[in-house]
């Protein structure tokens, strides 16, 4: 536990650094190459003072770290901790061993999630519904189509039928989030607006944009159970 806590305090010590304009500029700068911090003065056009309290801000968040010159060893400079921003993303979700899309129909936005997933992340995905439709909508098949993405227009089922214990469930409904319990209680819950309401193409486009954005963002925090493979 105070491991975790340090770990937040320390994400914390970071964005309070990145949240002021010119510490942001500094980082930005840094991401390129290193500098000292006359030449950062010079580029960025502070003031020597200013630039020195904003790089003590910095170093102290971890983001920062000096090095002498081997050159002129009066002169130090400043290099940019990568690893420092990557503790900003979200912990790790390990062990999981399948992404299950849940929505209440199963006909759109949790069919487009499972196809999307398994794009992206090459892996194997599931879709299922609270109350499976008959049939996938047309207009969800379609856009896939236009993405270069197949969904099956018969291929919908009920969460019972498709979850298991050590599925990773995330709801692309707010019924579905409110609904389920249990085993098939979601673990992630994305909110996306329902295109079937609308039943327009543009509908049905932007829940795939919202879709896609969601994937890009959560796959890489995505741990697979070892051995997992496509069940």
């Amino acid at each position: 536990m105070n491991a975790e806590l340090d770990s937040l305090q320390g994400r914390a010590r970071i964005h309070a650094a990145l949240g002021d304009p010119a510490r942001l500029e500094i980082v930005d700068a840094l991401a390129l190459g290193d500098a000292s911090p006359g030449e950062i003065a010079h580029d960025l056009g502070m003031p020597t003072n200013l630039v020195a309290h904003h790089v003590k801000v910095l170093t102290r968040a971890g983001l920062v770290v000096r090095g002498r010159s081997e050159g002129d060893r009066r002169r130090t400079y400043l290099r940019l901790r990568p690893e420092a921003l990557a503790v900003l993303t979200p912990a790790p979700l390990a062990g999981v061993g399948r992404v299950v899309f849940v929505c209440t129909r199963n006909s759109a936005r949790s069919q487009l999630a499972a196809a999307l997933w398994s794009d992206r992340t090459h892996t194997a995905a599931a879709s299922a519904g609270t109350k499976p439709a008959g049939h996938v909508h047309p207009r969800a098949v379609a856009v896939a189509h236009q993405h270069g993405l197949t969904i099956d227009p018969t291929g919908t089922a009920h969460v019972s039928d498709v979850v298991r214990d050590e599925d990773l469930v995330i709801a692309v409904c707010d019924s579905a989030h409110e609904e389920l319990t249990g085993s098939s209680r979601p673990r992630l819950h994305w909110s996306v607006p329902d295109p079937v309401r609308v039943d327009t193409d543009d509908a049905f486009e932007a829940a795939f944009a919202d879709l896609a954005a969601r994937v890009d963002r959560v796959a890489p925090v995505i741990t697979p159970a070892l051995n997992s493979g496509d069940r």
